[in-house]
């Protein structure tokens, strides 16, 4: 049986298959597929929660004895959009121009895709590593995240699985291969704020309560002044307000309510705790000082309303993980990766309670777009760097 050391033919299985979340759409069973000659045992866990999406997932160990290596990463895709939008059909990956369309190419099959390849020619060419290999794949990481990533972990903690360290092939890089590793990120937290008005006649507003008015002083004290201004790690902390809503499609209704979203990313200066406790003075204070207008003497009533979990700031400090990885991409292109924590969320911030996480993969500028498509020469140098890592850590560990 031939092994999966092309990471094009893999990439193309894996777009092939329409896994968008919560479908698995044959991405796992094809990913298994790959596997299997290399050694590996597969398993295919599923879980569920009431009110959330059954989601499988995939846990595949190559055993050995030394240290243990986990990547880890998700098959599962955003919805494709338009797809008469794209230039080419975003299932179908197509190569033209040498590139290959469709949808996860780069977030994050090709990372994947990658991985598996780099594990086959390091079969190949070494022999089965002196140490253990394990990929923990999920199918719910653009979904809910609820019953992949973090649930998978704990599956296999309880049946004795412990690692040493772990890569996540999310798409790092901003411009060039090679140009960064993520070794943290900030926490994430969203909120909606309800402010209460009175309804009435637009030509009659000394008879009602704009919300709207409130509202405006609401989001005024949580937008300025910054929260801080950044850490010797992080940026700074930023939320935005991401919607604003009256629900009133009428031009002469004072509306009787109106709502905002808003998303903070928190360095580590804060905990989930204290930005949510910042947020409160924020808008105490702003509803005291402020009225709907001048002459009313009722505070702003609002409510506020914290959304799903908290996604945690965290860091990585193992030199051996960073200093590796690093070294094996200078080694591949010539330059030494930047380290950041830049950016959005991942699994990761689930990793991270079980072992070192860092976050290596493609370059990241067509994900979730129209058209997302990956370099076949980004493809071979992600396979290369993987490939070199593999050979790095277990040597080390040798």
């Amino acid at each position: 049986m031939s092994l999966p050391v092309d990471p094009v033919h893999n990439l193309a299985a894996l777009i092939r298959c329409a896994s968008v979340t919560p479908a698995e759409g044959g991405a796992l069973t094809a990913l298994q597929s790959m596997l299997l000659p290399l050694g590996f045992q597969v398993e295919r866990p599923a879980f569920c929660e009431p009110g959330t999406p059954d989601i499988e997932n995939l846990y595949a160990r190559l055993s050995g004895n030394g240290p243990h290596l986990m990547f880890a990463g998700h098959t599962d895709v955003v919805p494709a959009g338009d797809a008469a939008a794209w230039t080419h059909p975003p299932f179908a990956a197509e190569i033209a121009h040498g590139e290959m369309y469709g949808r996860g190419a780069v977030d994050m099959k090709g990372g994947i895709a990658c991985f598996v390849a780099a594990l086959a020619r390091y079969v190949g060419a070494h022999g089965a590593p002196k140490g253990s290999v394990s990929l923990l794949i999920t199918g719910d990481e653009e979904g809910p995240a609820i019953n992949g990533t973090v649930k998978l972990l704990q599956w296999a903690a309880d049946r004795g699985e412990t690692w040493d360290a772990a890569i996540v092939g999310e798409p790092t890089n901003p411009d060039v291969l090679g140009d960064m590793i993520k070794i943290g990120r900030r926490g994430s937290i969203s909120g909606i704020v309800t402010v209460h008005g009175r309804q009435g006649h637009a030509a009659y507003p000394h008879l009602a309560d704009n919300p709207v008015r409130g509202m405006m002083t609401l989001l005024d004290a949580l937008l300025y002044p910054a929260f801080d201004e950044g850490s010797s790690d992080f940026q700074a902390t930023n939320l935005e307000v991401t919607s604003v809503d009256v629900g009133n499609p009428a031009a002469n209704v004072i509306a009787a309510t109106a709502t905002a979203a808003f998303n903070i990313r928190f360095n580590d200066l804060w905990a989930a705790e204290t930005i949510q406790a910042e947020v409160h003075n924020r808008l105490d204070r702003a509803a005291r000082r402020k009225r709907y207008r001048k002459g009313r003497a009722e505070a702003i009533a609002y409510d506020l309303a914290w959304r799903d979990r908290p996604s945690p700031v965290f860091l990585t400090r193992e030199d051996r993980l960073i200093g590796t990885l690093s070294g094996s991409i200078e080694a591949v292109v010539g330059r030494r990766p930047s380290l950041s924590t830049s950016g959005g969320t991942s699994d990761a911030r689930f990793i991270k309670d079980f072992c070192p996480v860092v976050e290596f993969g493609l370059v990241g500028k067509t994900m979730h777009m129209v058209d997302e498509r990956v370099a076949l020469t980004d493809l071979e140098t992600l396979t290369a760097i993987y490939q070199r890592f593999l050979v790095d850590w277990f040597g080390q560990a040798a």
